[in-house]
Parts: structure tokens; sequence; C-alpha cells
């Protein structure tokens, strides 16, 4: 995490009726990007608006276009040049970030929560273990509510708990509808930017809507003044928390896909992460199927999923090596019953034996070297 940035400061933990600071530059978040404009929301309240933050419509010096500098939602940034009256102004600088995320595009978020339903749609452990993987693989905390949670029995709602504490996780048990375990959640939220993602139908929107009852005014007000038309998924935007914090309302991680090498994998399961720390795997670039003395390989009820998705890690990697992005790591055998097999390959230059034709001709310019030193001594 960059020294520069402050997760907490940057999503407006400070007293937000404090006066933003009267001389220029002004700290603030982008809150939004919308063709080569920027919602960027300043730390503190302008002198026109009160007790709330002051959101400006910004453009980007032409200096930082030069410099091949982008701007992201959740960046901070320093904003000169600001016109009160017509709340504009330019974004001259951008801090370091300490996390970035392609899919959606978002910096410096905190954490990954994901939402899923206990019934109506049915929760699936497969498809949840893949959205679970997906958010591992960012490097983020990630957190787990279970909504709908007054649909089942108690008993099913315990043994789901349980299974996913095997899992790795502390899942909140919620109810839109009753209003249950809002403020657990509410209190995970708090005074982070948090993307929050999961499927269809599972009451992603019924919860952001609760969080935020402002929420369409909001959306409204920043659509009206670009002249758009009302927010559609799009477009990445942050949303601010009446308790403190940023959540992104975004499109781009309700299908995520397996798209990590096959080493990389085993890391985003907490179980193998466990496993391994108690022991190690004989072999350095274990892929944990059939090697010998692998510490991964057992009866984890996750381990058929990580089989699974090692095979869509393979395939991804197979795919980025035909393309010549990345080096083969991996190789396949086929065996006799006519199955085809992947298994680590060794790195050429650190195990492969030179072939003899290579070994007679470096002998041979060894020989050729000393008689050419012993003509030149003569």
């Amino acid at each position: 995490m960059s020294a520069d940035v402050d997760p907490l400061t940057s999503v407006g933990e400070a007293n937000p009726v404090s006066p933003v600071s009267s001389k220029p530059p002004f700290l603030g978040t982008v809150l939004a990007v919308q063709a080569n404009y920027y919602w960027v929301q300043l730390d503190g309240a302008g002198p026109s608006s009160g007790v709330q933050p002051e959101i400006l419509l910004c453009t980007r010096r032409s200096r930082l276009k030069k410099i091949g500098q982008q701007v992201m939602v959740g960046d901070r940034v320093q904003v000169e040049e600001v016109d009160w009256v017509s709340k504009r102004g330019a974004i001259a600088q951008v801090l370091p970030r300490h996390t970035e995320l392609d899919r959606p595009p978002v910096a410096n978020v905190d954490q990954i929560f994901l939402v899923f339903a206990l019934a109506e749609p049915t929760l699936e452990p497969l498809q949840l273990s893949r959205f679970l993987v997906k958010a591992e693989s960012t490097g983020l905390a990630v957190g787990l509510c279970l909504n709908k949670s007054d649909l089942i029995s108690s008993q099913e709602l315990q043994s789901w708990g349980d299974r996913l504490r095997e899992w790795g996780y502390n899942p909140i048990a919620m109810s839109v509808q009753r209003n249950q375990g809002l403020d657990a959640i509410q209190a995970q939220l708090a005074h982070r930017i948090t993307v929050v993602s999961g499927p269809s139908g599972v009451g992603k929107s019924s919860l952001i809507n609760h969080l935020i009852p402002e929420i369409e005014v909001r959306v409204g007000a920043v659509s009206g003044k670009l002249g758009r038309g009302r927010h559609t998924t799009r477009h990445v935007e942050l949303f601010t928390l009446p308790q403190g914090g940023l959540l992104a309302d975004t499109p781009g991680f309700n299908q995520p896909d397996i798209d990590c090498t096959p080493r990389e994998l085993a890391s985003y399961f907490p179980e193998a992460r466990h496993r391994l720390s108690q022991a190690s795997c004989q072999f350095s670039d274990c892929l944990h199927r059939d090697e010998p003395n692998c510490a991964v390989r057992g009866d984890w009820e996750r381990y058929e999923h990580y089989l699974t998705f090692l095979e869509e890690a393979i395939a991804y990697q197979t795919a980025l090596e035909r393309s010549g992005t990345v080096e083969s790591t991996v190789k396949q055998k086929i065996r006799q019953e006519g199955q085809i097999e992947t298994e680590p390959k060794l790195a050429t230059k650190k195990y492969r034996r030179p072939s003899r034709r290579t070994q007679k001709q470096a002998l041979k310019d060894l020989y050729r070297d000393a008689e050419l030193l012993t003509e030149e001594d003569n």
C-alpha cells in the first residue's frame, strides 16, 4: 500500500461537514468516468453545499493525457481551477494507487463483496466457488453474504454456514425483505471502497437501494448534467454510503472466468492455502493432481472444484502460448489408452541435458582455440 494514500481517509471517514481547504489544489475521489469527463467528490464540503461533500464535473489536464496517465474510478486526484458556481474543475494530478482492478476498472478498492441467494435461485456450490476464486485472484479481501435467508429453514441456514466456514469464509446471512443482517453488512462496508458482485436475481440491487436510499436521486442528477440517459450498467460508478465508504455499482464482475495460470490456482482456495501452510508438496511445481507426496490433494469438499478449474486454467494458458503471449509451463502426454494428460514442464535451461552434438561442437571449438593460442606462443 502506498504511503501517500490512506484508504480510510480516501473514502471520506473524516468529518463530512468540514469545509474544503480554501487553497488549491483540492483533493478528491473520482466517482464516475464518462467519455472525457470525471465526477470528483472533494474531501469535505464546498462553499455552496453547506454540509454535503462537493461534487465537481472535471476534465483532465492535457499534460496528463500527453504522459498517458489514465484516470480511473476510485482514483485519488488533485483538482485545480475550481469554479464553485458551475461546479467544474480540472484534474491536475493522480495520486499513487494502492490497488487496481481491470474488470471492473476501479482503483483503490479495498474489498470484493459477493452477494448470493440461498433460494430463488438455489445456491449452486460450483458457481459460488467460481465467483470466490475470481474474487481471490484480485488479491483483495473477500466478503460473502447470503440473501433470502428467510426462504429456508434454520437447519438449512446452519448447514450452509458450517459448510462455508469449512471453505474458509464467514458468510453474513441476511434478508432484505425482513431487514435482517443488514447492520452487519453496513459494518463490513464502512469506510472502505467495495465492489459488489454476484449472479443475477440474488438481490444485489435491493441491497444497494437499501444501503443507499438516495441512490436514484444521485444517479438522476449526474445523468441529467451530462445530458445523457439514466444510469446504465455500462459505466462503473461509486456511490457514497451514509456511514462512510464507497460502493462500486459495476457490471464487469458478473460472469467470472478462470484466467489464471495453473500454478496460481491453488493459492485462490483457502483450504489449499491452509494445507500448504502445514506441509509442502514434494515438487515445487506441483499441480496437485496425481503427483506423489502432494500436500493439497485430499478429501476436502472443493477439491473437485479445483480440478475442474485447473482444466480451465490449463486451457487458458494453452491459448496464451498459442498466441505467443507466454512461454509454456506445462506439457502434454498421450497415454496408451489415448487419454491426454498434462504435467508441469521443467525449465529447459536449468534441467535439460545438452545434446551430444552440442557437446562435440563445444569440444571442437575448445581444441581450436587451444591450437590458436599455441601457434601465437610459438
